[in-house]
């Protein structure tokens, strides 16, 4: 769950801040930080107005294809599943133990294997 899939796109050298967020169902939002952490490996994603403006931290098991030419990022799990996770208010909870065991419980338990087009 925390690392890329090898067959993503992923590039550790590679800077995703500011790429688009694509869900199955639609535009989520954009890369604001993102964790190279091995084993937490992670995104950040602002949100915009869709969900009052909050971030959402997002798994790197979940991005299912980076696109450098579109500078977009393709994920899982839908927006309504990402609005659902575990809410993120501050950094500080991207090395909190608990926090991100509430976010792997969560993700765990989506069933992303047929999203909807």
């Amino acid at each position: 769950m925390w690392a890329y899939s090898p067959d993503s796109g992923y590039d550790p050298a590679l800077d995703l801040t500011g790429f688009t967020v694509e869900a199955p169902d639609g535009v989520l939002g954009h890369v604001d930080r993102q964790s190279h952490r091995a084993g937490r490996q992670h995104l950040v994603a602002d949100t915009g107005a869709w969900v009052f403006g909050r971030s959402v931290l997002i798994p790197a098991g979940f991005v299912r294809r980076i696109d450098v030419a579109a500078r977009t990022v393709t994920v899982a799990a839908t927006k309504g599943q990402i609005k659902n996770a575990p809410r993120f208010n501050m950094d500080s909870e991207t090395t909190d133990s608990r926090y991100l065991d509430a976010v792997a419980h969560y993700y765990a338990g989506l069933d992303v294997s047929d999203p909807p087009l």
